[in-house]
């Protein structure tokens, strides 16, 4: 697609409109940085959610992060959005408020995706890219006609092509201005001091002083647990990769994680297992300093997921109800990024609990999740 002609040629002060949740905005970076490399010069500012604007700080394809807070009014975003006085916009999510809000802040160029309820709020309509996968849940009577035993029951039928996963969702959008639509490695940045400073306010200079690794584990996902592998199977991939590299594990999460990791961190400690339990204590950017510093991360899919491979930190993932080839972390062929499926016929369903057996998770064994982690962070 060739750029609009009415984008300026010059340096324009240009806002992106971020998304709304961790995992996509990590999948968002490297529209971002294609962003960059199209206007070098430009000042360009990330409007996002309050709750992930920590992710953007020292991001180098971001001079200026402005957030908004859940509940806050389109005339209050709108005036503020005006005070910048910007040129251009690309309006990242495909909601007609985030559209809405450019317009009501009258930026001359508004660039987003085409959709209903929207369109007379943007300038340049961006049509639906090649390849463009829709995440449809499957119905329950579709599930069990492909989980029966009986003769000539349906197969599944998803197949993705190569240009499914959601970052090319974003490339696209600033394809339209010009800019190389070619995949990155999803890209966040955190700083040494940054990784000292959490390291000494959560105590952990003892827990890996003599050369102990940390491994860091995240059980919970907010989705559903449909989600979820069985916690007693991190519980036993934690013990083995623990009994052969004589680790340290951080079990991370959120506040409504806290439950699962105490499960975690107590079935660990019987027979004694080095254990550090922090859901719910840390900023996002303390999280990501602590991702930093692991060797590797086990985690369902979820946000953090995302974060710790655009880190550069080795990940260990079991996916059952939803797609590695639609919103999996980094790049497809990292090495250092180890996704697992079973062969369950019905996966994925993007459902939040399973209607029958769970069979796609329960058929990630321990030992394949501890394999991966030996291939991705121990060697």
């Amino acid at each position: 697609m060739n750029p609009p002609s009415r984008l300026p040629r010059s340096a324009p002060r240009i806002l992106v409109r971020g998304v709304n949740w961790l995992g996509d905005a990590v999948m968002s970076t490297p529209a971002l940085m294609r962003l960059r490399e199209r206007f070098p010069e430009a000042q360009i500012t990330l409007f996002t959610p309050e709750k992930l604007r920590e992710l953007w700080l020292r991001h180098p394809a971001v001079n200026e992060v402005v957030s908004f807070v859940d509940g806050e009014g389109l005339i209050s975003v709108s005036r503020r959005l005006k005070e910048g006085d910007f040129s251009l916009a690309v309006v990242l999510p495909n909601s007609p408020r985030s559209a809405l809000e450019v317009w009501l802040a009258q930026i001359p160029q508004r660039v987003g995706l085409a959709r209903p309820w929207r369109n007379w709020f943007l300038t340049e309509l961006v049509r639906e890219r090649p390849g463009a996968v829709a995440m449809r849940k499957r119905s329950i009577a579709e599930i069990h006609a492909l989980t029966s035993d009986k003769p000539g029951r349906p197969r599944s039928n998803i197949q993705y092509p190569a240009s499914a996963h959601h970052l090319h969702h974003y490339l696209h959008l600033v394809a339209a201005l010009g800019a190389n639509p070619e995949p990155l490695a999803p890209r966040l940045v955190v700083a040494d001091d940054e990784v000292t400073a959490v390291r000494k306010k959560l105590d952990l200079e003892e827990a890996s002083v003599g050369g102990r690794p940390l491994f860091a584990l995240n059980p919970g996902a907010e989705y559903g647990p449909a989600k979820r592998w069985p916690v007693e199977r991190f519980i036993e991939a934690a013990r083995r990769i623990q009994q052969h590299t004589n680790c340290v594990w951080l079990v991370l999460g959120g506040r409504g994680d806290v439950a699962l990791a105490n499960q975690i961190d107590s079935a660990l400690r019987a027979p004694p297992a080095a254990v550090r339990t922090l859901a719910g204590q840390t900023t996002l950017r303390e999280l990501m300093a602590l991702l930093k510093l692991c060797r590797g991360l086990l985690t369902n899919d979820t946000g953090p997921m995302h974060v710790a491979a655009a880190l550069g930190t080795p990940v260990v993932v079991p996916f059952g109800s939803t797609s590695p080839e639609l919103t999996g972390p980094g790049l497809p062929g990292d090495p250092g990024v180890q996704v697992l499926k079973s062969d369950a016929p019905c996966a994925p369903c993007f459902l939040r609990e399973c209607p029958i057996d769970f069979r796609c998770m329960n058929g990630i064994s321990v030992e394949r999740v501890v394999e991966a982690m030996f291939r991705a962070a121990v060697g």
